[in-house]
């Protein structure tokens, strides 16, 4: 099963409400930054050179972060291959990274209440390498057909591992039964070493 929002070997961004989420989110920080000054500025001695310097460097760094949230976006991408997620990302430092499908072990969807307003979703992708941490290995931010984008990743897993798509499944063996005598030929070498060396 594939989404139509997302198909396979199609590269796609999150939703465009992604700058607007990030925006209003940076704007609510300048916003407490400026009403937490507001009591020093009135009650405190301070000079008014100083509260009006200290407002516009809060909207500086405002814009700057706006500046940045359009590069961020513009630098986002995710692909659903045919064994594996992709995706990419970074601004100044760039991250590429793959999930196979074989690892994942959880998606969740998280959604606040700005995020609700805009109709996009986080979905937060957790493999067996990562799923004893607190952070997912990914998070598909923003994304529109949430529901639907997990369902097609579910599918996925289900067609890698034989499983359900919660990770419980155990995967086929997809090595050969030469291959199979090799590494089992392999690790029991590695036994003896180490056994040796007691």
């Amino acid at each position: 099963m594939t989404s139509p929002a997302h198909p396979l070997n199609v590269p796609f961004r999150p939703s465009p409400q992604f700058r607007l989420w990030y925006g209003l989110t940076a704007l609510l920080v300048a916003l407490v930054a400026l009403v937490a000054l507001a009591p020093f500025s009135l009650f405190a001695d301070l000079p008014s050179a100083i509260t009006i310097g200290v407002a516009v460097l809060v909207v500086v760094l405002l814009a700057l972060f706006l500046a940045w949230t359009a590069l961020y976006y513009a630098s986002m991408e995710y692909e659903l291959r045919d064994d594996e997620l992709s995706w990419r990302r970074g601004v100044w430092f760039r991250r590429t990274g793959i999930v196979p499908y074989s690892r994942i072990t959880n998606i969740d969807i998280r959604q606040g209440p700005v995020m609700r307003a805009l109709g996009i979703s986080n979905l937060a992708v957790q493999t067996a390498g990562y799923s004893g941490q607190m952070v997912p290995e990914i998070v598909l931010e923003a994304m529109e057909h949430a529901e639907e984008l997990r369902e097609t990743l579910r599918s996925r897993v289900r067609l890698e591992t034989g499983g359900d798509g919660t990770g419980s499944g155990v995967p086929p063996s997809r090595l050969a039964p030469e291959t199979m005598d090799l590494i089992l030929e392999e690790l029991r070498r590695i036994r003896t070493l180490l056994e040796a060396r007691r």
